[in-house]
């Protein structure tokens, strides 16, 4: 019976731990973290209420004849051309700087790839490269 009287005694000592614990100062900082927890999520809400207006009031993308066009007669994409050297004549007068022009090459008159280009092979190796013919 002392037994009985023990475990009774036992699990009533458990409830009342657990009220005094919940009673305790640390229970006051689940409440506070509850509440800082419904802050965040209450500034989330208002950041997406806030996004929307602030999309809503933005311009519409243009429509499609309102897009800007490519120039006229002009490529839209990278050029590829042969160019040759821009070599001054050996009896030219001697040139400052500003009399050059910004690139050492020019448009070749000749637009006809030459046979070795393109291909592969070391060079000097006598191998055929990439194109034969």
């Amino acid at each position: 019976m002392n037994a009985m009287n023990s475990k009774n005694t036992g699990t009533d000592v458990m409830s009342t731990g657990w009220t005094e614990q919940a009673a305790a100062p640390g229970a006051a900082v689940g409440v506070v973290l509850g509440l800082v927890g419904l802050a965040i999520v209450g500034m989330l809400i208002g950041a997406f209420v806030w996004g929307r207006r602030r999309q809503d009031r933005a311009p519409r993308p243009p429509r499609p004849e309102e897009q800007p066009r490519l120039p006229g007669g002009r490529p839209s994409g990278p050029v590829q051309e042969v160019r040759e050297p821009d070599e001054l004549p050996p009896d030219s007068p001697r040139r400052t700087p500003h009399q050059l022009r910004h690139s050492g090459t020019r448009s070749s008159t000749d637009q006809e790839p030459s046979k070795w280009s393109g291909g592969g092979g070391a060079f000097g190796s006598g191998g055929p490269g990439g194109k034969q013919g």
